[in-house]
């Protein structure tokens, strides 16, 4: 269970002694800004996430004439999702199950090894409150200069460096909200649809919903986003345990902590307070394992910092097993378990996800087809005896190119067929062409003479087949006609 920290709890205190035993007040968070390979690390992975972002929607990816560049694409309007060489259609959603399935099992994983390592590295609330937090301090300053000034008066220098903070994030989150647009429609004609006022009403109104979001969360919310927005970190510690990588206090080495000046027995700790200042969520990770922590592992650079002057050694706060810590107090030396029964569970079912979707994406057809029969009438006695049934035919091409298929009937005797907008002329064999990434739909008739209809039906089987890759598929029907006298029932 997570344990509340030093400064929480004295705010509950502060509260409780006010009278309100309900609600906490929030208490802000001033992060100190720190330096060291763990804030590199976080600068390399924030910077590579938002120029993935932002520019993967210009990225153009060549299908041909007539189908979108665009190499990452969600074409709402023509119900496709283009991912370069991949197209998947409403039918194939699936496939979107699946990686849905994968993307959890996988963060299942990676955080039964590494601890919450998406949420303090590659979560877009961290990535994007990361960047907030950056402009925040390259106008007002770091942690004191901000704090000071929001306890001081309003003066003219504390305007202007609030509207100008405030109006980057605003720039910053429009940008975002574009971007996200640029993933639903192509990017430079949306643009330019965007500024020159022709764009439809849901670009602006998304757009609008996705700049309040990103500013609000990012700029405003922060840290209670994921202390209280997420559910992540309230199920986060089932897939946790022993042998899992986390922030860690080395209490066994930091203990009794005190003051460098003061005599008496004392650990590495100096209860400088330096991992608390540049902690983002604002625990304190000398509290043990917590709710709020994300397992960003700034702390680490800020407690080297204190024993690098203090010519102590490093890592008294650092990444490391509950099970290494136990034998390290003891004096022991233990070897870390990568392998264990929860880490290849989740490592089998992510394989198994994997492999079943591999084989149906290399088998799933290129061509489908569809007949429905018409409701009313369900069948026409023509001049000739003859009896016809109608029915809509749909005809999905996934080919890449303009298909001409080519369709025959089976099942019943003598069947011909005739294309309702083509004319009466019935056919032993119809030919259509249908173009790249369209659904053909048509009213098909099919006409018969069967010596027998039995109950009233008959079993009718449609072929098609690709004239160019030979590929076919069959479909299933049912000829319908009035029952012979006398069948049974």
């Amino acid at each position: 269970m997570a344990r509340i920290s030093k400064a929480d709890r004295e705010a509950q205190l502060r509260n409780e002694e006010e009278g309100l035993h309900l609600y906490a007040n929030r208490v802000r968070v001033y992060p100190k800004e720190v330096h060291g390979p763990v804030r590199r690390a976080k600068w390399a992975i924030l910077v590579a996430c938002l120029t993935i972002y932002y520019a993967l929607p210009w990225l153009r990816w060549d299908r041909g004439p007539g189908r979108p560049n665009q190499a990452i694409l969600l074409d709402i309007s023509r119900e496709r999702f283009y991912f370069f060489n991949v197209e998947l259609w409403p039918q194939d959603i699936y496939y979107l199950t699946g990686m849905l399935i994968m993307a959890a099992v996988g963060l299942f994983l990676v955080t039964s090894l590494f601890g919450r390592l998406w949420c303090g590295y590659t979560c877009p609330q961290t990535v994007w409150t990361d960047l907030f937090m950056w402009i925040e301090r390259k106008i007002e300053g770091d942690r004191n200069a901000r704090m000071k000034r929001d306890a001081g008066p309003v003066s003219l220098d504390v305007i202007w460096r609030k509207v100008t903070k405030h109006a980057a994030w605003l720039g910053i989150a429009f940008w975002t909200g574009g971007a996200w647009i640029m993933y639903y429609a192509d990017a430079p004609t949306v643009t330019r649809e965007f500024w020159s006022g022709t764009a439809a009403k849901p670009v602006y109104v998304f757009t609008f919903l996705f700049t309040a979001t990103t500013y609000v969360l990012a700029g405003w919310a922060r840290e209670q986003v994921c202390t209280y927005m997420c559910p992540w970190p309230r199920f986060q510690a089932a897939m946790l345990d022993e042998q899992s990588y986390t922030t860690t206090y080395q209490s066994w080495r930091g203990e009794p902590r005190g003051k460098a000046s003061v005599a008496g027995p004392k650990g590495d700790c100096v209860d400088c307070g330096a991992c608390v200042m540049v902690c983002p969520t604002g625990i304190d990770i000398r509290d043990g394992s917590q709710l709020e922590c994300i397992n960003c592992g700034l702390c680490i650079d800020a407690c080297n910092h204190v024993m690098a002057r203090l010519d102590r050694p490093a890592a008294l706060i650092t990444w490391d097993t509950l099970a290494h810590q136990a034998a390290k107090a003891r004096g022991e030396e233990v070897t870390p378990r990568w392998l264990r029964p929860r880490t290849m569970i989740y490592a089998g079912a992510m394989s198994v996800v994997m492999i079943v979707m591999l084989v149906a994406f290399a088998t799933r057809p290129l061509i489908e087809f569809a007949a429905q029969h018409d409701r009313a009438p369900l069948f026409v006695r023509t001049s000739d005896g003859s009896l016809r049934n109608g029915y809509t035919i749909k005809l999905v091409n996934k080919t890449g190119r303009d298909a001409v298929f080519e369709i025959t009937v089976g099942g019943v005797a003598g069947a011909q067929m005739a294309l309702a907008e083509a004319g009466p002329a019935p056919a032993d064999k119809l030919t259509i062409t249908v173009p790249v990434d369209e659904v053909g739909t048509h009213r098909l008739l099919v006409s018969a003479q069967p010596e027998r209809m039995g109950e009233g039906s008959l079993p009718l089987v449609f072929n098609m087949r690709d004239t160019a890759s030979g590929e076919s598929v069959t479909y299933n029907a049912q000829f319908l006609g009035p029952a012979d006298r006398g069948a049974t029932r």
